[in-house]
C-alpha cells in the first residue's frame, strides 16, 4: 500500500522510502565538515527547505550514501538534489559514474548549479516541485 507524504500545489506526492542504502563509515567526519563549512548556494538552498519548509518534507545535509556524499537527500523520497559549482567543471566522467550508481540504487537525482540558486532560486525551486509531482504523483 502506498503511503501518502504530503501534497504539492494539491496533488498527492507518495512516498518512496529507498531502505538499506550502503554507506561508508570513513566518510562521517568529512560530511560533518561539509556540513558546518557549506557554501553559500548551498546554504541559501538549506534556508528553503531545512525544518520541512518546502512542503513539509525532510532533508538530509551531505548525507553519505556509498561511497559518497551528496549535497541534499529526501529519505522519504530516493531523491538526491546536487549543486554543481565550478568543482564539477571538468569531472564529467567522475559525476557520470556516480550518477549511475545512485540511479542503480533505485535514487532519482535532480541537479542544478550554484548560478541558478543564487541568481534564479525561485524557478529551482519550482522546477524541483515539478520534478517531484512528476515522478511521485
Amino acid at each position: 500500500m502506498e503511503q501518502l507524504l504530503t501534497f504539492i500545489n494539491e496533488i498527492p506526492i507518495k512516498r518512496n522510502f529507498i531502505e538499506n542504502l550502503p554507506f561508508n563509515i570513513k566518510l562521517k567526519s568529512r560530511a560533518k565538515s561539509l556540513r558546518k563549512a557549506g557554501n553559500y548556494s548551498e546554504v541559501v538552498f538549506w534556508q528553503q527547505v531545512h525544518k520541512e519548509k518546502f512542503h513539509k518534507i525532510d532533508f538530509d545535509r551531505q548525507r553519505i550514501i556509498g561511497n559518497f556524499i551528496v549535497d541534499f537527500y529526501i529519505k522519504s523520497l530516493g531523491i538526491i538534489i546536487e549543486i554543481d559549482g565550478e568543482s564539477h567543471n571538468s569531472k564529467e566522467d567522475y559525476d557520470n559514474k556516480r550518477e549511475d550508481y545512485f540511479k542503480s540504487l533505485g535514487l532519482k537525482l535532480f541537479k542544478t548549479t550554484n548560478f541558478r540558486i543564487l541568481q534564479d532560486l525561485e524557478n529551482v525551486m519550482k522546477e524541483l516541485e515539478s520534478f517531484i509531482i512528476d515522478n511521485y504523483s
